[in-house]
């Protein structure tokens, strides 16, 4: 195990909770395949294979990705939003429609589903760091600064809304987060709360899936007529949590598994807490929090603004996902289509949110190396010539 660890740079309770969530993916994922398997004529065992091997390409990606040096990720940003906003458009545009949602192309070759929210949520977060990190010289200069950030934030998240109201709301909130720490100024992120609430609401109101938006708040908020069809999800996820108690049924003994829909995906915690129980729920959450703590920690440990805006905005990314998913698994959202990081069966969404894991990491051994070297400083030490910058004076790679 040591000599693991010793190839494994960066934060080692990271890479601890993302070993555990992997190995809890395995488990969870095997047991809750076996309906899907059932009525697609397959084994189980395929969908294990599948998903090991997207889990294993996962941790792949996050060595690598925590291996380059996370200064890199600044210039790389700026290609992922060339791509990433036409790739939404042609999404929104020429794509196929599952389940009422334009969300997903197919990658050719090798005939993969591919949901571009997943690359653009990355892109945007990475490039915010970015933008926030090169402004901060003139970022309460409203030309030069905010117009150019938040025409790139509105562009994607409102892209992203159209199809997946859900995972925008969860980007603009950590977008505020983010604006906030980059010392945007608070009048001016007052301004960005009440357009982006605006424009989300029109787009819930006007948009090509608002019959489904509504339907989703109305059913959550227990107006009208009571629909067992459209409560079918919630209530189905409520049985499994009642069901598992304090202790749970063990793996493998879920039942709900078979009623459910997408109960390794969507609803993958209501059937993790019948199967391990309330334990099992309430340590998947602490799994989060502690990740979402050693993010904080990085972040105040950084003597470089982008590395700091990087491991906050990409920690509170995937900890707010992950809290979203719970959330409706326990009835206190409505139903959307957010999956529990590294944990519900996916494609590309593992991938990118490995890269996340990786970049975060690519910070935390960036501090790791100065340590070593003996030239890092607290970051309560650190003034810049301006004496403005939230943790240091960035180099940029651009």
């Amino acid at each position: 195990m040591e000599r693991i660890f010793s190839k494994l740079k960066g934060d080692k309770w990271i890479w601890i909770i993302v070993i555990i969530l992997s190995v809890w993916s395995l488990l969870a994922v095997y047991s809750s395949t076996g309906t899907l398997a059932y009525k697609e004529g397959r084994g189980t065992e395929t969908y294990l294979i599948k998903h090991f091997t997207l889990v294993f390409a996962g941790l792949v990606l996050m060595y690598f990705s925590h291996l380059l040096d996370y200064r890199y990720y600044a210039g790389i940003s700026k290609i992922l939003m060339i791509i990433t906003i036409p790739l939404l458009l042609y999404t929104l545009l020429f794509t196929s429609a599952v389940n009422d949602a334009n969300r997903w192309v197919t990658i050719p070759v090798i005939n993969q589903t591919f949901q571009t929210s997943d690359m653009a949520k990355l892109a945007l977060i990475t490039f915010l760091a970015r933008m926030l990190t090169r402004k901060q010289e003139n970022i309460k200069d409203v030309k030069r600064a905010f117009m150019p950030i938040m025409g790139s934030v509105c562009v994607v998240i409102i892209l992203i809304a159209i199809a997946n109201m859900s995972t925008a709301i969860m980007l603009f909130a950590v977008s505020i987060l983010l604006l906030i720490i980059g010392r945007i100024s608070i009048k001016q992120i007052a301004y960005v709360s009440i357009a982006g609430v605006f424009l989300l609401t029109l787009v819930v109101l006007l948009g090509p899936r608002r019959q489904t938006y509504i339907s989703r708040v109305e059913t959550f908020m227990g107006k009208g007529e009571p629909d067992p069809d459209k409560e079918f999800q919630a209530n189905q996820a409520k049985i499994a949590i009642a069901t598992g108690g304090i202790f749970g049924k063990g793996p493998g003994n879920s039942t709900q598994r078979n009623v459910l829909p997408h109960p390794y995906s969507d609803f993958i915690f209501a059937i993790i807490i019948e199967e391990y129980g309330a334990i099992g729920g309430v340590l998947l959450a602490i799994l989060y929090l502690v990740f979402m703590y050693r993010c904080i920690r990085i972040v105040t440990q950084s003597p470089k603004a982008f590395g700091a805006l990087l491991a906050a905005g990409l920690g509170f990314s995937l900890t707010i996902q992950a809290f979203g998913n719970m959330a409706v698994a326990v009835g206190l959202g409505p139903v959307t289509g957010v999956p529990l990081p590294l944990v519900s069966m996916g494609g590309t969404s593992i991938l990118f949110t490995s890269v996340a894991f990786g970049i975060i990491l690519s910070v935390s051994r960036n501090i790791e190396e100065l340590k070593t070297k003996g030239v890092y400083k607290d970051t309560k030490d650190i003034k810049t010539k301006h004496d403005k910058v939230i943790i240091g004076e960035i180099p940029v790679v651009a």
